[in-house]
């Protein structure tokens, strides 16, 4: 099983130490110390040390952590720092002909009450092979007379993978439940220097659903949904028991011939192996041919500065 990191060279972020359920993160200029369940470990620095990096620490609410689940809490500052702030991805180099990337995406970050800032740094070998899937379907598209690669993003969050897809010439869908945060993704593209997203605010899997029942397909598709959720209809989500009816729906608007598909789970309770399992079954019972399919799958991770890895998510990756 793979494990994958986002690259040192990546100025904007680091993860500074990890350990005693919390971790030290810098996002730009600024340094905050956030619960961790993960970090099982003791921390590398001292107390003391930690305490005088950070300008900002997240108390979490009584009931934080319960069934996989985030009560809301509050942030302490302990140091001046902006209500928000932004922070810049710069795609990886060709690893064979050294040429820059043409990946460049904009994050607004901010303290929100459920912990999260707008980004999930160990997302980000994601956003390169998605950013390097929609180049290779472009390049066929573009080959055979056809139009841009449509790319469809489930439960998308402020845009990190829809930017990616963007930033190569996709035909991009957005979606996610929640206003807010659509409102958010569309910020982070303007400043990206991108435009032409199309923003849907609705059920994932009424959607995929509908998506189907017109016959609509797409070249790539990205999910990446929660333990637990609400539509914005008050549409319930809970990931053990909507994935695999979900997963089934996407194998029925995902174009055949030449496409990708990025699943990622955050739950505790699923790994690489079960994600992978799903996945081929569902496309199985969809009535595609599982053996045609490029299926692998692994962890992203992160890695502090005294090389201790912090795994947070589990990928699937399909392509044709």
């Amino acid at each position: 099983m793979a494990t994958e990191y986002p690259s040192p060279r990546w100025k904007d972020y680091e993860l500074v130490d990890c350990g005693g359920f919390e971790k030290l993160e810098r996002f730009g200029p600024y340094y905050m110390s956030r619960p961790e369940p993960k970090a099982l470990w003791d921390k590398s620095l001292s107390q003391k040390e930690w305490d005088a990096m950070v300008h900002t620490r997240f108390r979490p609410g009584a009931g934080f952590g319960k069934a996989g689940k985030e009560d809301s809490g509050t942030w302490d500052r302990l140091r001046m720092m902006d209500d928000q702030w932004y922070i810049r991805y710069d795609g990886e180099a060709d690893p064979q002909t050294h040429a820059a990337s043409d990946l460049h995406i904009d994050f607004r970050l901010g303290l929100t009450s459920f912990k999260h800032v707008g980004i999930f740094p160990e997302q980000a070998p994601n956003w390169e092979y998605i950013f390097a899937q929609t180049l290779r379907l472009g390049r066929i598209a573009k080959a055979n007379g056809a139009p841009a690669p449509k790319v469809l993003n489930l439960f998308a969050y402020t845009g990190g993978a829809s930017l990616a897809a963007k930033a190569a010439g996709a035909d991009v869908t957005h979606l996610d439940a929640v206003r807010q945060v659509v409102t958010w993704a569309r910020g982070n593209m303007e400043r990206s220097g991108l435009d032409g997203i199309r923003w849907v605010v609705e059920d994932a899997m009424k959607f995929a659903r509908r998506e189907a029942r017109r016959g609509n397909r797409y070249q790539g598709i990205i999910l990446d949904p929660p333990a637990y959720g609400h539509g914005p209809d008050g549409e319930k989500w809970k990931l053990d028991e909507c994935l695999f009816d979900l997963l089934k729906n996407v194998a029925a608007i995902l174009d055949p011939r030449n496409c990708f598909l990025v699943l990622n789970l955050y739950s505790n309770g699923f790994s690489a192996l079960l994600g992978e399992t799903a996945l081929r079954e569902a496309f199985s019972a969809a009535g595609w041919t599982v053996g045609d399919l490029r299926i692998s799958s692994g962890e992203l991770s992160l890695c502090d500065r005294f090389g201790k890895s912090l795994p947070l998510s589990i990928y699937v990756r399909l392509s044709i």
